[in-house]
C-alpha cells in the first residue's frame, strides 16, 4: 500500500510509531491503528483528542471512535465494510447493506462506494457533514437500536430527522409508536410540546402529533409565531385550534344543566330549591367565562363544592354532590388530543 493513501485517511494522526509498521514495511490497517477499545471516546465524544503524559508527539493524538459502531461491535452478523467520518472527526464503522436497505436514495447518492482500500481493511472512509451526535442518532435509527443512554437533546433529534430526509430514510417507517426514535422524541413532549408538534406536523407524523397534542392543552394559541404556524401547516394548525375550541365548548355545555331538583318536602319546597339553581348558574358562569381547554377536575370541584356550605337541605346537598360528580366524569372523558 502506498503511504500517500494513508495520509488522506489518517491526516489527523501523527507520525506512526514503529509498532504501527508491519514486518514487510506496510502500515497497519485503520482498524488496528485506532485507539484500543478501552480508550475509545464516547459518541458524541467528551473531547476529540487526549494528551497522555508523554513528550512523544506521536502519542499526543488519538482517533475518536464510536462506542457503538466500532470494529468488532456486535451490531450486525457481518463485519463492517464502511467507515463514516463525522464533521467532528469521529469514526463510525458501519455496514453498506444496512445503509442501502434503509435508504431510498442510495444514502444521498453516496453509496455504493468503489473500494479504494485493500481487501484486508474495513472498507473506504466516507466523510459526511453531520456532527457525531446527529450521525449517532441516525445510525441507531437505521439499525433499529435505542440511543436513550446517550440522552440526546431535542435539537439533536430534530437534526437527525432532517438528516433522515437527506439520506432517503423514510420517516414514517422509522418514527412509529413501536420504534425507538418515536419514544425518544415523545420524551420531550412535556417540556417542548409545541416544538415537537411542529416537527411532527411538518413531516406528517400523525401518531406523534396526536400523542404530543395532549401536552398542548395549556398552550396559549395567541403566542404562536408565524414561523411555527408555517411549519405546522394549515391541516395540523386547524386540528390544534379545533382541539382547544372544542374542549372549551364542551365544558360550557357540561356546566349548563343545574342539579336535579328533588320532590317538595316540609322544609324544602320548589321555591327553596331555586336558590341552589341560581347559585349553580352563577358558579357555572364564572367557570365558563374563563374556560380553558386544560381546566382540571380539581378546579371544577373547588369552584362548585362551596355551594353546598350554604345549603340546609340534605337532599339538596346530595343532588349537588351527584351533579358535580357527574360533571367531572363527563369532563374527564372529553377528547384530549387532535
Amino acid at each position: 500500500m502506498e503511504s500517500g493513501d494513508w495520509e488522506n485517511v489518517m491526516q489527523y494522526v501523527s507520525e506512526p510509531l514503529e509498532t504501527d509498521i508491519l514486518p514487510h514495511g506496510e502500515p497497519k490497517p485503520v482498524s488496528e491503528l485506532v485507539a484500543p477499545l478501552s480508550a475509545q471516546v464516547p459518541t458524541p465524544p467528551d473531547s476529540q483528542t487526549a494528551t497522555p503524559s508523554s513528550e512523544d508527539p506521536a502519542e499526543s493524538t488519538i482517533v475518536s471512535v464510536s462506542t457503538t459502531f466500532f470494529p468488532g461491535a456486535s451490531v450486525d452478523p457481518l463485519p463492517p465494510d464502511l467507515v463514516l467520518l463525522s464533521s467532528d472527526t469521529v469514526f463510525f464503522y458501519v455496514h453498506t447493506h444496512r445503509l442501502l436497505t434503509a435508504s431510498e436514495n442510495g444514502f444521498h447518492s453516496l453509496l455504493p462506494v468503489t473500494p479504494q482500500q485493500p481487501s484486508n481493511d474495513v472498507g473506504p472512509v466516507l466523510t459526511v457533514p453531520e456532527p457525531s451526535a446527529v450521525l449517532n442518532v441516525l445510525l441507531h435509527t437505521i439499525y433499529h437500536m435505542s440511543c436513550a443512554h446517550y440522552a440526546p437533546p431535542f435539537s439533536v433529534l430534530e437534526a437527525a430527522v432532517a438528516a433522515m430526509q437527506t439520506y432517503g430514510v423514510p420517516l414514517r417507517a422509522h418514527i412509529a409508536p413501536t420504534l425507538p426514535l418515536y419514544q425518544h422524541l415523545l420524551l420531550h413532549a412535556p417540556l417542548l410540546p409545541i416544538a415537537l408538534y411542529a416537527l411532527a406536523a411538518q413531516h406528517d407524523l400523525y401518531e406523534l402529533a396526536v400523542a404530543t397534542s395532549a401536552h398542548l392543552l395549556s398552550f396559549a394559541l395567541p403566542s404562536l409565531t408565524d414561523d411555527l404556524a408555517r411549519r405546522i401547516g394549515p391541516v395540523y394548525l386547524k386540528r390544534l385550534f379545533f382541539l382547544h375550541l372544542g374542549r372549551v365548548d364542551a365544558l360550557k355545555r357540561l356546566l349548563l344543566p343545574p342539579p336535579q331538583p328533588h320532590g317538595p318536602t316540609a322544609w324544602c319546597d320548589a321555591v327553596e330549591q331555586k336558590k341552589l339553581t341560581r347559585a349553580w348558574a352563577l358558579a357555572a358562569a364564572y367557570l365558563a367565562w374563563d374556560a380553558r381547554p386544560d381546566v382540571s377536575t380539581a378546579t371544577i370541584e373547588s369552584a362548585l363544592n362551596p355551594l353546598g356550605e350554604q345549603l340546609t337541605c340534605d337532599l339538596c346537598r346530595l343532588a349537588l354532590k351527584e351533579r358535580i360528580k357527574s360533571l367531572t366524569i363527563q369532563w374527564s372523558v372529553v377528547k384530549r388530543t387532535i
